[in-house]
């Protein structure tokens, strides 16, 4: 598993298998002036801060090792998973965390609660497929629904939360507007034509909503492949945007 830090607050883990992108984002505690309220030593977290992981890595021991890696970042444990979508690699959060509670959008909610089981009986035929076995069964637990469009606090920040259907029926990106970040899910990727599960109309309506965000952004992480900068993520969209317009 590959680590790089987008920002202060954010790190970018990305798995050895599909280069799927987990996104580790810490609502560092603020002043009403908008300037920390200390400097923090490399290491220590910060008792009013909040984490958030947004997706996940695949690989077992990729999973084991994010509670480290937080620690070694000086952030603390994680009150809440996020999910861009219900595909199953990106669910497998709850795996490094048992404790933490589920957030994502209605829509997820609603595609998950209509195929109860789908998400694990599909890890277990990519784990029989790449003879990986695992410690523990994947416990989606508790689900929190997400208003989306809406946002969501994390310590004295807010993450934008957009409606992101067409790769599939369902899904979010999430924008972190102080990093300049955004969490795109299965879209964007640099390394893969889209992947339209649901209808093409829908897939083409989110990257028109993606368009702004792209250009604010410093960095733009697809579900799956390098993170890109905003005029590479805009090629890309372009690119995209062609393709699914020929379906």
């Amino acid at each position: 598993m590959r680590v790089v830090s987008l920002h202060a607050d954010v790190l970018l883990a990305t798995s050895a298998i599909w280069q799927t992108n987990c996104v580790i984002v810490r609502g560092t505690a603020q002043e009403d002036t908008g300037n920390p309220v200390k400097v923090h030593i490399a290491g220590e977290s910060d008792p009013a801060a909040e984490t958030f992981v947004i997706d996940s890595p695949i690989l077992p021991d990729e999973l084991d090792a994010l509670p480290a890696l937080l620690d070694r970042a000086g952030f603390p444990d994680p009150s809440g998973l996020l999910a861009t979508h219900a595909d199953w690699d990106h669910l497998l959060g709850r795996l490094a965390f048992p404790e933490a509670a589920l957030g994502c959008a209605t829509s997820t909610a609603r595609a998950m609660n209509a195929e109860p089981g789908t998400v694990q009986r599909e890890l277990r035929s990519f784990d029989k497929q790449f003879y990986i076995k695992r410690p523990q069964p994947l416990m989606l637990g508790s689900i929190q629904v997400l208003e989306v469009p809406g946002h969501c606090e994390i310590g004295t920040r807010e993450l934008q939360l957009l409606p992101a259907d067409g790769h599939t029926g369902d899904g979010m990106v999430v924008w972190l507007d102080w990093a300049e970040v955004l969490v795109v899910g299965d879209y964007l990727s640099a390394v893969e034509d889209p992947q339209v599960g649901g209808s093409p109309a829908a897939y083409l309506a989110t990257l028109e909503r993606l368009r702004p965000l792209v250009g604010l952004a410093e960095h733009v992480v697809p579900g799956h492949g390098p993170a890109l900068d905003g005029k590479r993520a805009s090629e890309v969209l372009e690119e995209h945007r062609a393709f699914v317009a020929r379906m």
